[in-house]
């Protein structure tokens, strides 16, 4: 089993495995044909509260980290349901944020990939 990440804006390939949209929202500008999401888990994304007070800034990237984190700990639920939706198989979680390297689904990866 290999999980992913990747922008939903990036063309859908064989590699994937089952697609998972990671955002609370939907991505601007993109079709639910055009995206090819197998499986939307808004539940499973940062708080609108710590969405909004990260903001995409570098700078607040390690405490984002550290929250999102102690968010992911108390939100069970949805984890346990990312995980049963990935299974055994090769799965892609979606985001649509634009900076490739300070984004909430690189820290979900992580988490989910600690076993």
């Amino acid at each position: 089993m290999a999980v992913h990440i990747k922008r939903i804006y990036e063309p859908k390939t064989d590699e994937d495995g089952t697609r998972i949209l990671v955002d609370r929202l939907w991505p601007r500008g993109l079709s639910k044909q055009d995206a090819a999401v197998d499986i939307w888990l808004k539940d499973i994304a940062p708080s609108p509260a710590l969405r909004r007070w990260f903001g995409h800034d570098p700078a607040k990237w390690t405490e984002f980290q550290r929250r999102y984190l102690d968010e992911l700990k108390k939100n069970s639920a949805s984890v346990e349901e990312l995980e049963r939706r990935i299974g055994q198989s090769d799965a892609t979680l979606l985001y649509a944020a634009k900076d490739l390297h300070h984004n909430h689904a690189i820290v979900l990866q992580r988490f989910i990939c600690k076993d």
